[in-house]
Formats: C-alpha cells, sequence, structure tokens
C-alpha cells in the first residue's frame, strides 16, 4: 500500500507514496510544491528516491469515468452515504471528493484501514456495500455486508466480493441496490400472502 522497493546496480530505488519516502529517509520539500499542484488537479503522486535520496516525482490520473457523476447522484437519490477510502494523498482524494459531491473521504488508507472502517461503520449499526477493484481492496470488501468488484480490477478483488460489476462503472450499484429493494419487497409480499 506505500509502493515498491528494489536494488538496481547497487543503488536502492524506492518508488511509492510518502510514507514510504519518510521511511526511506528521503526529504520531499523540494518536491512538494509541485506535487501539491498535480494533487490539486486530482493527480496521484508518486516519488522516486535513490539510495534514500529524492529524486523526483511521477504523478497518474484516473480520469472519472462519464457515468461517474450520475451513478453518485442516483446512489445519493436512494438515501446512500457515499465514503471514499482511497490510498491516495488526502489533497488529490479531497479535490476529486469535491468534483462529485462525496460525502465522507478517507485518504491515505492502507488495506488494513479500509478493513476498519468497514468495521467501524457495522459496529455503529450500518449495512456496508464496499466497491473496490484492487488488491489493497480486497480485506474490505470481503468484510463488508456487500461487496463490489469492478469487474475491470484484480482477480482477488473479484473473489473476496460478492458481486461483481462486469462493466467496471459505478452505475451499476445503484441498478443493483434498486433490484435488491424491489427483491426484498418481492419477497416479503409473497411470505405476508
Amino acid at each position: 500500500g506505500k509502493g515498491v522497493t528494489g536494488v538496481s546496480d547497487g543503488h536502492r530505488l524506492a518508488l511509492g507514496n510518502s510514507a514510504l519516502m519518510q521511511e526511506e529517509g528521503a526529504s520531499l520539500e523540494h518536491l512538494k510544491a509541485d506535487a501539491d499542484e498535480l494533487r490539486d488537479g486530482g493527480a496521484t503522486v508518486m516519488y522516486l528516491a535513490v539510495d534514500g535520496v529524492a529524486a523526483g516525482a511521477l504523478s497518474v490520473a484516473d480520469p472519472i469515468k462519464d457515468s461517474t457523476p450520475a451513478a453518485l447522484t442516483q446512489l445519493h437519490g436512494q438515501g446512500l452515504r457515499i465514503i471514499m477510502l482511497t490510498g491516495d494523498n488526502e489533497r488529490t482524494a479531497q479535490s476529486v471528493a469535491a468534483r462529485l459531491g462525496i460525502d465522507e473521504v478517507v485518504a491515505d488508507a492502507l488495506p488494513d484501514d479500509k478493513l476498519r472502517v468497514v468495521e467501524r461503520l457495522q459496529g455503529e449499526g450500518h449495512r456496508v456495500a464496499m466497491a473496490g477493484d484492487g488488491i489493497n481492496d480486497s480485506p474490505a470488501l470481503a468484510r463488508a455486508d456487500v461487496g463490489i468488484a469492478m469487474g475491470t480490477g484484480t482477480d482477488i478483488a473479484m473473489e473476496s466480493s460478492d458481486v461483481t460489476l462486469v462493466r467496471g462503472n459505478l452505475d451499476g450499484i445503484g441498478v443493483a441496490h434498486r433490484l435488491s429493494q424491489l427483491t426484498m419487497r418481492n419477497i416479503k409480499q409473497n411470505l405476508f400472502f
């Protein structure tokens, strides 16, 4: 959940987030302004350290799918609270959440952190549906009341979940939620009669 390390030609290399850089003893001060600008645009910043010295930063950004804003609006309309659990930096996560109207953000989350959030919500009496696509999401997907994997994600995420959305779009969650409500209503009607 922090990045990767290795040795090449006798040099220790580390590529990952700021927590990994801290473990490597690499100061990021000279990269902070550029990294913050990238994060404000919704990009994830990864740092490269060589022998404990920050050598540069790389950024990647997942474009928000065209279907995502409407899917989240639909979920809100169904009375659901949307929480973003992400390994991304707080600044990046808040930028994306603000654009999408997400209710709560938990950033810099490692797999155990995501699992603890699911358990906390369940402990508060909430039924939790967790959607994810990566290895880091697997523990939380398995623990959630309903784990929802994206079909475009990792095999372990799909194995850990209850439902897999083949297209990997969030709009399938709203459809599945509505379908489950209709199914339960039908079951209750049949049991009553």
